[in-house]
């Protein structure tokens, strides 16, 4: 499974990616919004883990390019601060499959990850 990785903040990023290559993931690491939508352009991934507040290109725009623009149905997980609720909702609304508040712990998002993909390959 590709998994792509959308978070500007270092440490978190750092950390998720450990995470998650130990539970033997193939991953696409992007520190932008701008590089993810290149990712997603060029080889779509198995599924997409986007921070809400990325300073170039906000979740809910990424979610509405990946959504409507592309069209792609990848399931989309969307990581958010709790102020940021109503944003949350709004991602979901907008199409993404679940989200995470922060903070997290990165063992909580992998069996996130695992549950949105055996719903999807059921």
């Amino acid at each position: 499974m590709k998994i792509l990785i959308c978070e500007d903040a270092e440490i978190l990023l750092s950390a998720i990616e450990l995470r998650l290559r130990k539970k033997g993931f193939e991953l696409k690491l992007a520190p932008s919004g701008k590089v993810a939508i290149d990712i997603v352009q060029e080889n779509p991934p198995d599924l997409m883990v986007a921070d809400l507040d990325m300073k170039d290109v906000s979740g809910l725009q990424f979610i509405r390019y990946i959504r409507h623009t592309l069209q792609l149905k990848l399931p989309i997980l969307i990581i958010g601060n709790l102020e940021d609720e109503q944003d949350l909702l709004k991602a979901m609304h907008e199409g993404a499959n679940d989200f995470l508040t922060k903070p997290f712990k990165p063992k909580e998002l992998a069996l996130r990850i695992q549950n949105i993909l055996s719903k999807n390959q059921a």
